[in-house]
C-alpha cells in the first residue's frame, strides 16, 4: 500500500469521503508544512542538537553558561572533566563549529565563552523542566 493510499484512507475517515480534489488539497497543505520546517535552519538546528548530544560537550556548554559572561581556558576546564585534553579540544571544536561557543586566542591560551544562542537553548531547557 502506498503512502498516498494511506493518506486517502485517512482523509476519507476524517471527511466522510475523499475525492481527488480533497487528496490534492491535503497533499499541498502537507508539502507546505514540510517546506516550512526544512531548509538551512533545520540543518543548523540538527547540528546544534547533535553537538549537545554528548555528556562532555553538554557539560562544557553548561560550565561556560554558568560562568556568566566570563571566559574559561581549557586549563580551567580540564581538571573538571574526566576526559583527555585532546577530547576536550575536540569537544570545543565541535561546539565552536555548531555556534555554541566562541574562541579567542590570548597569547598561548585559548579562551572560550558560551554564545547567546547556547545561553538561550540552556535557558529554554531549564524552563522546560517544570512543565
Amino acid at each position: 500500500m502506498s503512502s498516498t493510499d494511506r493518506l486517502q484512507r485517512y482523509v476519507a475517515d476524517e471527511c466522510g469521503s475523499c475525492t481527488d480534489e480533497d487528496l490534492s488539497k491535503r497533499l499541498a497543505e502537507l508539502e507546505a508544512l514540510n517546506d516550512s520546517v526544512g531548509g538551512s535552519d533545520l540543518e543548523t538546528d540538527v547540528d546544534l542538537l547533535s553537538a549537545l548530544a554528548n555528556e562532555t560537550r553538554y557539560k562544557i556548554v553548561r560550565m561556560l553558561h554558568a560562568a556568566d559572561d566570563d571566559e574559561l581556558c581549557v586549563c580551567e576546564l580540564s581538571p573538571l572533566l574526566d576526559v583527555s585534553d585532546s577530547a576536550i579540544s575536540h569537544a570545543l571544536s565541535k561546539l565552536t563549529d555548531a555556534g555554541l561557543v566562541t574562541r579567542r586566542k590570548e597569547g598561548k591560551w585559548r579562551m572560550y565563552r558560551a554564545t547567546p544562542r547556547a545561553n538561550a537553548v540552556l535557558v529554554a531547557l531549564d524552563g522546560s523542566r517544570s512543565l
